[in-house]
This record gives structure tokens, sequence and C-alpha cells, in this order.
């Protein structure tokens, strides 16, 4: 019991290691690596998929899993410049809404599809991996037949500013980004409705016995992610300027990855938003390591899966528990 407890007051820092192992590899392979402007830019890589993480997260501890986090964080933008851009060029908007309004509705149509996420696993009793993949190419087809299949490339400033802007020589999505997990694991731990989620995760009929609300705070969870997922999209827009046809394809293996390494397990029930922050951090580092490095990008899908399957592998072994 005591070698359980000891193992699980370290693992949340296990990655802390690997990531200062990926630094040294990355200053011997380039001794470009450590200059600012790579390591910003490898921070500010970090936050779209860091937010993407953060929700995926939270919903994991509660025992759920949502796979529509992917087209949330492209579909959020494209609604919301649909409503407030003017019709012109490539683009036909409907200008039914004031341009200040871009970031709001953004965010409203990332919970909005956590709420019906929440009706069809919750209500209906759909299974969640069935109807948030149901979700996901629901929503990648909405994405795709609003824009035309076209990237759209006219952002307000509203919705450009927090992508582009810097705050104390730092981009802002940086410091937004540690703000909202660190509310995150203030929230999971010292707050009542936090730490609910370890029990409903852990054992949702326990929990539902000992007076938890159990369907209405997963319901919120899943809110809260699309939330994220929109605002990660808002982020990730205004720093390229534009939405992509194809934006966010792919990411939720990067997600998975993430919060795997980073100790989330996938039964629900353990492990913290800083193991998730620093899974995030690691799949980064691998990334730019590899890029300065001249290995080919083409290779970083099959080096997320093998994070994926030796992380899974490890943690079967360290925890003692099957993985069914």
């Amino acid at each position: 019991m005591e070698f359980d407890l000891d193992f699980a007051r370290w693992r949340d820092f296990s990655l802390v290691p690997v990531i200062f192992v990926l630094g040294v590899i990355g200053f011997i392979v380039s001794p470009a690596f450590l200059t600012s402007d790579n390591l910003i830019g490898v921070v500010q890589q970090s936050t779209e998929l860091g937010l993407l993480v953060l929700g995926e997260a939270l919903i994991l501890i509660s025992g759920r899993m949502d796979l529509s986090l992917e087209s949330t964080i492209g579909v959020a933008p494209v609604i919301a410049l649909w409503l407030v851009l003017p019709a012109s060029g490539r683009f036909t908007g409907l200008e039914l809404l004031p341009s200040w309004m871009s970031v709001p509705v953004c965010l409203a149509v990332g919970g909005l599809i956590g709420l019906l996420n929440g009706f069809l696993i919750l209500k209906l009793r759909v299974n969640g991996f069935i109807a948030t993949l149901g979700m996901l190419t629901m929503l990648r087809g909405l994405h795709v037949g609003i824009s035309e299949g076209q990237s759209i490339v006219t952002v307000p400033d509203s919705f450009a500013y927090l992508g582009r802007a810097d705050w104390v020589g730092v981009p802002a999505a940086v410091w937004l980004c540690l703000g909202l997990f660190a509310i995150g694991g203030v929230v999971l731990g010292y707050f009542r409705h936090g730490r609910a989620l370890y029990a409903i995760g852990g054992n949702p009929e326990a929990a539902r016995a000992a007076g938890i609300r159990v369907d209405r705070i997963t319901w919120v969870v899943l809110c809260v992610g699309g939330m994220l997922a929109a605002f990660a999209g808002v982020l990730y827009t205004g720093h390229y300027g534009s939405v992509s046809a194809n934006q966010g394809n792919g990411w939720i293996f990067q997600v998975f990855a993430a919060a795997v390494i980073g100790g989330i397990s996938l039964r629900g029930g353990r492990g913290t938003l800083f193991g998730a922050l620093t899974g995030v951090l690691t799949l980064q580092l691998v990334i730019n390591v590899m890029t300065l490095g001249g290995v080919p990008a083409l290779w970083t899908q099959f080096i997320n899966g093998a994070i994926i399957i030796v992380a899974l592998v490890i943690s079967r072994f360290a925890s003692g528990e099957k993985q069914d």
C-alpha cells in the first residue's frame, strides 16, 4: 500500500525528467533548440492542443470520453464566422450578428455540442464512444458544408486578437492556457464538485449512492469540454489568421496520446491536469526535436501512436489493472 501511494504521488512528475532529456537531445540535434524563438514557438503550438487535452482530461476523469473535440475546434469557429461575416468573395456569410460577438458565439457553439453529446449519452443512453464518433463525423461534414471545403481567410479583429497578442513578451494564448489549467487543477483539488469527478469516474453507482448528482455533473463537464475545444479554435484561428478546411483533422490521436502519457486513466477516476500538461509538452517537444533533426513530418502520426502504446503498456504493468 505504501508503495502504491508513493507511486501515485510521483506519477504526475514522471514526465519531467523526460522533458529534460528531450531538451538535452534537442540541443545536441540543433543549437537553435534553446533559442527563445524556438521555445516560445513550441509553447505557443502547445496551447491549442493543450486546451483540447484539458477538456478531454476532465471528461476522462469523470469516466467518459469525447471524440468530437477534434471537430469542435474547427466547426465552432466556422459557425461563428458564418454568422458574423458578410457575403463576400469565396465565403458566403450571413452577417446576422455584429463581429464582436464572434468569440461568444464560438464558445456557445462548443457548449451546445457538449450539451448534445450529454443528451445522447445520459438521456438516450447511447454508447459514449459511438455517439461522439458519430458527432465527430457529423460536425466535420458541417464544417466542410458551411465553408464549402475552403479556408476562411477573413477573420474579425476581435476573433484574431487572442491568437496574435503578446502579453509581457509571451503569447497571450500561453498565459490563457496556463491559467485555465491552473483553474482546473484548483477546482479538481479543492472544490467539492471537482473532487466529485474522481468519485464519478471511479464508481458512478457509489457516487450516486453518496448523493452526488452524477448525470448533472457529467453533463456540465461535457459542455465545458466542448467550450474549451471551441476556445482552442479561437486561439488557433487567431494565430494563423484563418480557419482551414481541415482544421483539427487527426488531432484526437494527439489528444489521447498526451492524456495517456500524462497519467490520465482511460478507465476514469484517476489522473491530474499537471500530468496532462506535461504530456502535451512532451509530445510537442518530440515533434520539435524531430523537425530540427530533419525527420519528415510524415512520421509524426507513427510516433504519436507508438507513444500511446508504450504509455498504455507501462500503465498496465505499473497499476496492475487490466485495460479492457
